[in-house]
């Protein structure tokens, strides 16, 4: 077995399934999931997850841009994939790679048909994405007449999905407005089984839906950060195992008078004698510079640390005052002892940004 690098991001494929099965113990067993595999599988990776989710069951993945999907068909995969952000000029390898497209307003859908009206292809599948008041991207209500007199004259797509995306659905706040959206989507669904055609998959639930409103969970649900290991409150988060580990080491330890100071433009001054640790990991490995300054701690010897200072390109500095620790201990940074929430002690962003931050020179570990 290789040596471990002192710094890794560990995948832990046991939660991923463990993760799975909570989503699944929220739906019907005629539901589907499609597992939400954009941005290298919220910063893991895309080709190990998605090959373990097929395997767990989900019925589509899902990413934001067609070179994602690409990856997954050079691999061998031929599992249904939806592309939420398809661009134009990539159209030729959407249709070759045969990779489901979000069709989301009427110029990318006139340029499609067009497109494969030219190469005489015909029931290219695609999902249609309506706007149910997250206000991105999608249809309007008041387009379905539209989309009806297009959809229904042409052979060349076949919509094998309709969805939307609901804004809020972990705020409990906004519970009145998640309901409109789900009525807004009902609406849609009816119009294009009695209008276009009756044989497709109505998605619109997220996480956060699947978890918290079952009456918008419909064909399927689109498992994202859930997977990953994390909910948007509190009651969702005790449900869910972070899959991501980031561990380091420490590379130097340092005793620092009071004044002296650490780091780029002396942000930090000492009030005290002081124990430094400097940590391989900076802000070209994913740890933004927002977390200098206190607004982070990472775990050593079960004991937290306060990153101090600016947090450096390859390198950042924490506080060690008072533990007992050595050059080459293990510090993690979020995993299983603190979540990317606990590590953000001053909620300077959210779980999402972190992890999925985390670059690719950061070796990727995999236990099962």
């Amino acid at each position: 077995m290789p040596k471990l690098k002192e710094t890794n991001l560990t995948i832990d494929l046991t939660a991923l399934k463990h993760n799975f099965n909570v989503i699944k113990s929220h739906v019907s067993p005629s539901t589907q999931i499609m597992g939400v595999v954009k941005a290298f599988a919220y910063g893991t990776d895309s080709i190990v997850i998605g090959e373990k989710l097929i395997e767990l069951g989900v019925s589509h993945l899902a990413v934001a841009y067609i070179e994602e999907g690409m990856r997954f068909r050079r691999r061998g995969i031929n599992t249904p994939i939806l592309v939420f952000y398809p661009q134009l000029e990539d159209l030729p390898k959407l249709i070759k790679y045969n990779l489901t497209p979000s069709i989301y307003n009427f110029r990318f859908l006139e340029k499609l048909i067009k497109g494969l009206k030219r190469r005489k292809i015909q029931k290219f599948p695609v999902h249609i994405k309506m706007n149910t008041g997250m206000n991105r991207l999608g249809f309007d209500l008041s387009d379905l007449a539209s989309l009806k007199s297009i959809l229904t004259n042409q052979v060349n797509v076949e919509v094998v999905g309709l969805f939307s995306h609901l804004s809020s659905a972990g705020n409990s706040e906004e519970v009145d407005f998640t309901k409109e959206q789900i009525k807004k989507f009902n609406t849609a669904r009816h119009f294009f089984k009695k209008e276009i055609t009756s044989n497709f998959i109505a998605h619109l639930a997220n996480s956060s839906g699947t978890l918290s409103h079952p009456e918008a969970t419909f064909d399927m649900v689109r498992a994202g950060i859930a997977l990953y290991g994390y909910g948007n409150n509190s009651q969702e988060q005790l449900l869910l195992k972070p899959v991501a580990s980031l561990t380091t080491v420490i590379t130097q330890l340092r005793e620092i008078s009071p004044r002296a100071s650490v780091g780029y433009d002396r942000n930090f001054k000492a009030q005290k004698d002081t124990t430094i640790a400097t940590l391989p990991l900076g802000y070209a490995d994913g740890i933004s510079r927002i977390y200098g300054n206190g607004n982070a701690q990472v775990i050593i010897q079960g004991q937290k640390a306060p990153i101090v200072g600016n947090v450096c390109m390859d390198t950042l500095m924490v506080d060690v005052t008072g533990i007992n620790c050595k050059e080459g201990d293990v510090v993690e940074v979020f995993g299983k002892q603190q979540s990317a929430i606990e590590f953000d002690i001053k909620a300077q962003s959210i779980p999402y940004e972190l992890i999925t931050r985390i670059s690719r020179r950061v070796s990727r570990v995999f236990t099962e």
